[in-house]
């Protein structure tokens, strides 16, 4: 199985507005979580974009003019660095343990190196392998990234085809998944929320081989078929 993580198992939308809500605090402004999630939105897939989650510093200081929060880069290196505390989704760890004892569990994440490592351990350290956007020199939904990891796979004589390919962006993961030929599943993590909050919307959707609100329910899944 290979997953992406942050927004998957990495709830970086809590991470990332939760750390702009104690910065609007100190400055005696109210903010609202979804205007922040779409003004991070617009910003964060513009055309000069850097690496995920350095690019949050530039990203805070396109934003924060918007939201009434001081535009000064010490904030922004701030964002960027509550990467480090940021949590897995309640079921992430749990249900990566349970998967981990039937599959071998691939890490791949637009995210840099430094940061995917306090992801992994937040997680518990599931993952037998992780390709980052270090390791790959481009960032999902290029299909390199996705030809990076089919011929890591082909080195234990296994292809694409092998593959469960698990996500919650449309955009990032799932769209292209199926246009590389791969078996996929969707974690809808916004199932009762509007939107697409923090991830850019697909330009259209894609209906996945498998569909779960939660981590969760793929382990439970899982776990049925194996009947343990």
């Amino acid at each position: 199985m290979t997953f992406d993580v942050v927004g998957t198992l990495i709830d970086f939308e809590s991470g990332l507005t939760s750390c702009l809500q104690d910065i609007a605090a100190e400055a005696n402004v109210a903010i609202d979580s979804e205007e922040a999630l779409s003004l991070y939105r617009a910003a964060r897939y513009s055309g000069d974009a850097d690496l995920f989650p350095d690019d949050l510093v530039r990203v805070y200081l396109a934003i924060a003019p918007r939201l009434g929060l001081p535009a000064e880069e010490a904030y922004g290196i701030r964002l960027r660095d509550s990467a480090k505390i940021w949590k897995a989704f309640p079921d992430s760890a749990a249900a990566m343990a349970e998967l981990g004892r039937h599959y071998r569990l691939i890490a791949m994440t637009n995210a840099r190196r430094w940061a995917f490592d306090y992801f992994a351990a937040a997680l518990g350290n599931p993952f037998y392998a992780a390709f980052t956007a270090d390791d790959t020199g481009t960032e999902k939904p290029d299909p390199a990234f996705f030809h990076k990891v089919f011929d890591f796979v082909a080195k234990d004589g296994a292809d694409k085809s092998d593959i469960l390919h698990v996500a919650q962006s449309q955009y990032h993961d799932i769209g292209v998944s199926r246009d590389l030929g791969m078996t996929n599943c969707w974690i809808q993590r916004r199932h009762a929320q509007p939107g697409y909050g923090g991830t850019i919307e697909p330009s259209q959707f894609t209906e996945p081989d498998y569909h779960f609100t939660s981590m969760a329910g793929l382990a439970e899944a899982v776990r049925t078929a194996h009947g343990s």
